[in-house]
């Protein structure tokens, strides 16, 4: 039990620092660009070390109450971080949708990128210092991919659930129910857990990226075709799927009947 707390008030502890550096960053910087770069350097940094961190208690506690802190966890992104994305695909949704300028969201991905290494390095160094209990014995660079399936199978999954999820969160948001972003949430989670024992569930390169990279299992080249390929088609998928006037039409309005 000790070792679960030792993890919780670690990942508590990086939220807290990440939200008040977020607070800082939005006071003290005023380019538009360098401020958004930070916010996704930050947001991935707080992603990644709370996502190693909550490996304890997947371990200790399994599943469930490994699925419900993953909830909590969506539930504060969506509250704390505002328009910061920490997943590569939002910003190329936001360039097909929005036509944004795509050297900014060059530089942005190129932030979360290094959010994810920083995240990596920090929490190896963390685990060095053997400061709790869990942490003994515990290496970094001793891991193992999540990736259980072949490669093609992972793709997949990663696309079809990213796909999935995005075209849930467009419609909660068009529709806008009672406790939306808890629903959003409960969603999400749901979806990582479905996934969880084929390719992980990551849903996002960047935070895949930093938790697994190199890690036994798969290779760099598989890592790639998984968790970026295959997330980011889904995300284009979801976006195409969207724009079709009757797919959005059917989606919104069979939501809207089931309701009443």
């Amino acid at each position: 039990m000790m070792a679960v707390i030792a993890s919780l008030t670690s990942a508590i502890g990086h939220l807290a620092l990440s939200h008040f550096l977020r607070g800082r960053i939005q006071e003290w910087i005023y380019n538009r660009l360098l401020r958004g770069c930070l916010m996704e350097f930050v947001a991935a940094v707080e992603i990644c070390c709370v996502s190693f961190e909550l490996g304890t208690v997947l371990e200790k506690f399994g599943v469930l109450v490994w699925g419900f802190c993953i909830f909590l966890l969506i539930l504060w992104r969506g509250r704390s971080w505002g328009p910061t994305t920490g997943c590569p695909y939002v910003l190329l949704e936001q360039y097909v949708e929005a036509g944004a300028n795509p050297l900014h969201i060059a530089l942005k991905m190129a932030a979360q990128l290094a959010g994810a290494v920083v995240a990596s390095r920090w929490m190896r160094q963390l685990w060095t210092m053997e400061l709790a209990q869990i942490h003994i014995h515990r290496r970094l660079d001793d891991c193992t991919a999540d990736l259980q399936v072949p490669a093609a199978v992972g793709f997949l999954i990663e696309c079809a659930l990213t796909c999935a999820c995005c075209l849930a969160s467009r419609t909660i948001g068009q529709l806008q129910p009672k406790f939306a972003a808890a629903i959003d949430s409960f969603f999400t989670t749901a979806m990582v857990l479905l996934a969880l024992d084929y390719s992980g569930g990551y849903f996002n390169p960047v935070l895949a990226t930093g938790l697994k990279w190199s890690c036994r299992g798969h290779t760099n080249m598989e890592h790639i075709l998984v968790y970026w390929a295959g997330s980011i088609l889904g995300s284009m998928m979801s976006l195409r799927l969207w724009n079709h006037p009757a797919f959005r039409a059917r989606l919104t309005t069979k939501t809207k009947t089931k309701k009443q």
